[in-house]
């Protein structure tokens, strides 16, 4: 197989990933490689610069596996080329075996405790005879919950070795080439089933990778799609997911990272009781029994504070390689997003934007997109025109009922009227009547007076005053 190697590495001996064995890196395996279509060179790792020249090829030794040249077009055609791929099966890339690293947190357990157990001198409760039988007793001499401490410190540190192991396996399937020059420096619809099946012939151990895996992906959607925006979308949102999955892939070391502390805590609690019922001072002339239940205090205190040290150290001493592990995985993450991102999409080429590309693709493509837009707007405007439809029914319906209840109101209101004047017309009419009968008799007696009073002489004689004060008569 052909593998990838940086320019300062020439003339070098390395080991060969997938196989162990040495290999030594030809002096001329430096020289580089154009950027496809003109396009600068990436600056991230690993770039194109370090992909060897045909005359340069690392090879490995007989017994590792070889990648033949795939079958050219003209010897399958494109649906048979596909049809034959169906993938591989993908294993775990960050998740541990939980119960592998249990059996080796158990080993690992069994093995310390069996160091220390030569290193113990003196009964339990004097005074340590040294920083070995300190730390004997510190694991052995301290209830159960620093056993059960050093259980999880152990099944965690082993978690973290499985992880160490995948991150390495991550770290070698960097050095394949995956893609090729020999095939092109640009992959087209044309020749993109040959990276694939490259991709297929390359050790089973290390093609099952992040690395590996997401190329495969994006290639195969480019062979079906040949469009460079729906494989870079996708190319992120694998990237979301990777990276979901290795952060997710530490929840039981946080949990383990959350139990010692918690665990010593307890240790604490149950020390600082059995100091406290140990107290014993209901006599105090015997003083042996006195200072018996004072040194059961003591035991009971260095219980309670021995079993929070060795929590908080160990979580502590846990907490440096798991944030340095993650830290590990998340480079290696950022390394491969660079690889996509800066070597595989510049390289591909979907016909779109330059002078001489397939025009055929281009069309079906746009007839395509046509097509499919003009059937989502025939879609809206149907529904849209049902939708008017149902509107101006419900319309027409509104208006005429609201029509008939006018002309309801309005003749209702119509007699309504029609039947007050009625009333007050002939209320006037028989008032009027009234007035004018009242009047006519009123006049009849007013004629009657004023015959009789012509018939009738009135005098008036004026009486003369005789002075201020005289009375007249």
């Amino acid at each position: 197989m052909q593998l990838k190697v940086e320019p300062e590495m020439a003339g070098k001996i390395v080991r060969c990933p997938g196989c162990n064995s040495k290999l030594n890196i030809p002096a001329e395996a430096a020289g580089g490689l154009p950027a496809p279509s003109g396009l600068p060179a990436p600056s991230g790792l690993p770039s194109p610069t370090g992909l060897p020249a045909p005359d340069a090829t690392v090879g490995a030794p007989a017994e590792s596996s070889e990648a033949s040249p795939p079958p050219s077009d003209q010897d399958f055609s494109f649906e048979q080329h596909r049809n034959a791929r169906g993938g591989w099966e993908e294993t775990d890339p960050a998740n541990p075996n939980p119960w592998l690293a249990l059996g080796i947190g158990a080993v690992a357990t069994l093995t310390w405790y069996g160091v220390l157990f030569p290193f113990g001198v003196g009964a339990y409760g004097t005074s340590p005879q040294g920083t070995m039988d300190y730390i004997h007793d510190l694991f052995y001499e301290r209830t159960w919950v620093n056993y059960t401490e050093s259980f999880f410190f152990f099944w965690a540190v082993a978690a973290l070795y499985l992880k160490w192991q995948k991150l390495n396996h991550q770290k070698a399937a960097m050095y394949l080439d995956v893609l090729p020059a020999e095939f092109g420096q640009e992959i087209t619809r044309d020749n993109v089933a040959s990276f694939i099946d490259h991709l297929y012939a390359l050790p089973g151990r290390l093609r099952d990778s992040l690395m590996v895996n997401r190329i495969r992906k994006g290639l195969e959607l480019f062979e079906v799609r040949q469009n460079n925006g729906e494989v870079s979308g996708m190319m992120s949102a694998q990237s979301g997911i990777d990276s979901a999955r290795i952060g997710g892939s530490y929840s039981l070391v946080k949990v383990f990272l959350w139990a010692i502390p918690i665990l010593g805590f307890i240790g604490t609690v149950l020390g600082l009781s059995v100091a406290i019922g140990s107290i014993d001072l209901s006599d105090m002339t015997n003083m042996d029994k006195v200072m018996k239940s004072f040194g059961n205090v003591t035991s009971g205190l260095g219980t309670a504070f021995d079993t929070t040290l060795l929590g908080l150290v160990l979580a502590m001493f846990l907490n440096f390689p798991m944030n340095a592990l993650a830290k590990a995985e998340d480079d290696n993450l950022n390394n491969i997003d660079a690889y996509c991102n800066e070597v595989l999409l510049p390289r591909l080429n979907d016909g779109g934007g330059i002078a001489g590309g397939d025009t055929g693709g281009i069309m079906e493509t746009l007839v395509k997109a046509v097509a499919s837009a003009q059937k989502e707007f025939l879609v809206d405007l149907n529904s849209l025109s049902a939708r008017l439809m149902e509107q101006a029914t419900n319309l027409d319906r509104r208006a005429t009922e609201h029509q008939a209840r006018v002309d309801r109101e309005f003749a209702t209101a119509l007699t309504i009227m029609r039947e007050k004047m009625t009333d007050a017309v002939t209320e006037n009419v028989n008032k009027t009547s009234e007035y004018i009968r009242a009047l006519s008799s009123g006049i009849q007696s007013l004629n009657g007076v004023l015959s009789q009073l012509g018939e009738k002489q009135i005098l008036i004689h004026q009486v003369k005053k005789k002075g201020w004060f005289s009375r007249s008569e």
